[in-house]
C-alpha cells in the first residue's frame, strides 16, 4: 500500500471501529475485544504503520534515569570523546524523557574504580552504561544490577561471563593483528622491532592493552618468528626519564627500525623521533585520534594511527540502552566498532559523528 501518514481516525475508519479502540490497541492499554484488535492490527500490518516515536515521547509521563561509568578525562583525550557521544545521544533523547548522569572513576586506579561501582550499584537507575576497567569490581557490580534487573551495557572492552545486553567496542585482538601486518608490509631484511609498553602495562585495567599485544604479537610468530623484538616501558608523565631510556635504547639497537605503541600515548614516542629523525624509527604505529597523535601522522612521524570511534561507541550504547528499555526494542549481544587504518593521506576525510 502507498506510505502515507495515517492518522487515528484514518485507521478507525479503515478498520470499522471507533477511534478510541484505535488508541487503545496502539498504547496496549487493553479493554479491546479479540474481534476488535484482530481488525484493527489488520490495517496496521497492510499500511506498514510505524509509531510516531517523537509524539509517544512527548506525550510519556515516565523518566527515564541512565548512569554511565567512564574514567575522568582531559579535554581532547580519548575518554573525552566517549562524552561527546554520551551527550550528542543524551541530547536527542530528551524528548523522550531520559537524562543522563556521570560516574567519574581514575583509570587504572583500583580504589577509585570499586567506589564508583559501589555507588552505581546503589543510585536508582533504569540503565547503566560502563567502560569497564578491573574484572572482579565490574562482576561485582553487574551481579547487583542483574539482581534489581537493570540492563547495562559495555563499551570500550568486553567482560566474559557477564550479562551485558550488548557489548559495543572493537576486538582488541584482532586490532593488534591487523597493527603488526601493517607495520611489517615496511619490513626490510634485518631490522629489528620495538615495541613501546607504559609502566602500567602489567595492570588488570589494560587488560585492552594487553590484548593489543597478544593479537599484534600472534601475527609476529605466525609470519617473522626470527625477527629480533625489544620492549621499552614509557611513562605517562615522566618526558625526561622516558628520554633517557629512548636515548640509551636507540644508541645500542641502531637496527631497531619499526615501532608499535599499543595505547593512546603514541606521540610520546613520536615527540622524540621528531628530534632524533631518521636515525631512529623508519615506521611507527599507534592507537587513537588525539589531536597531537594526528598532528604527528601528518608530519610524517607516526605512520599509521588505528581509530576505534570511542564517541561512536558511547553513542550507540546510550541509543541500545534506550532502544531496549523506552522502546523495547531488541537489541543485538555484540556491535564490533570497525578497525579504522589512518593515514596522513585520509585523515582530513575521517569523522567520527556527523
Amino acid at each position: 500500500m502507498e506510505n502515507k501518514n495515517y492518522t487515528i481516525k484514518d485507521i478507525a475508519r479503515m478498520a470499522g471501529v471507533s477511534a478510541g479502540t484505535v488508541d487503545r490497541v496502539l498504547h496496549n492499554r487493553g479493554d479491546v475485544s479479540f474481534e476488535s484488535m484482530a481488525k484493527v492490527q489488520k490495517v496496521l500490518k497492510e499500511i506498514d504503520y510505524h509509531p510516531n516515536m517523537f509524539a509517544i515521547g512527548l506525550a510519556a509521563k515516565k523518566r527515564y534515569h541512565l548512569v554511565c561509568v567512564i574514567p575522568h578525562y582531559t579535554e581532547n583525550d580519548y575518554w573525552h570523546s566517549v562524552t561527546l557521544g554520551v551527550n550528542r545521544a543524551a541530547q536527542e533523547l530528551r524528548p523522550f524523557n531520559v537524562s543522563v548522569e556521570y560516574l567519574y572513576y581514575v583509570h587504572t586506579d583500583r580504589s577509585s574504580y570499586r567506589e564508583v561501582c559501589a555507588y552505581a550499584a546503589q543510585i536508582k537507575s533504569n540503565a547503566v552504561l560502563i567502560a569497564p576497567n578491573f574484572r572482579e569490581e565490574t562482576v561485582e557490580l553487574t551481579t547487583c544490577l542483574e539482581k534489581k534487573k537493570i540492563p547495562y551495557i559495555f563499551i570500550d572492552f568486553n567482560v566474559e561471563n557477564t550479562h551485558a545486553l550488548c557489548y559495543i567496542g572493537q576486538d582488541s585482538k584482532q586490532s593488534g593483528y591487523i597493527a603488526a601486518k601493517i607495520l611489517m608490509s615496511h619490513y626490510r631484511e634485518g631490522e629489528e622491532l620495538v615495541l613501546f609498553l607504559n609502566n602500567q602495562k602489567d595492570n588488570p585495567a589494560e587488560i585492552q592493552m594487553q590484548r593489543r599485544l597478544e593479537g599484534f604479537m600472534q601475527y609476529i610468530s605466525d609470519e617473522y618468528s626470527r625477527i629480533a623484538v625489544h620492549e621499552i616501558i614509557l611513562h605517562k608523565e615522566e618526558v625526561d626519564i622516558n628520554k633517557q631510556v629512548l636515548d640509551k635504547f636507540f644508541s645500542e639497537h641502531s637496527n631497531a627500525r619499526l615501532g608499535a605503541v599499543f595505547n593512546s600515548r603514541v606521540y610520546q614516542v613520536a615527540d622524540y623521533l621528531r628530534i632524533g629523525g631518521e636515525k631512529h624509527l623508519r615506521s611507527l604505529v599507534g592507537y587513537d585520534l588525539l589531536p597531537k597523535n594526528v598532528e604527528y601522522l601528518k608530519s610524517g612521524e607516526v605512520f599509521c594511527l588505528i581509530g576505534q570511534r570511542p564517541a561512536l561507541q558511547a553513542y550507540y550504547g546510550v541509543k541500545a540502552l534506550c532502544n531496549h528499555v523506552v522502546f523495547k526494542k531488541p537489541i543485538d549481544p555484540i556491535r564490533y566498532m570497525p578497525i579504522d587504518i589512518l593515514l596522513k593521506e585520509n585523515i582530513d576525510f575521517y569523522f567520527e559523528l556527523e
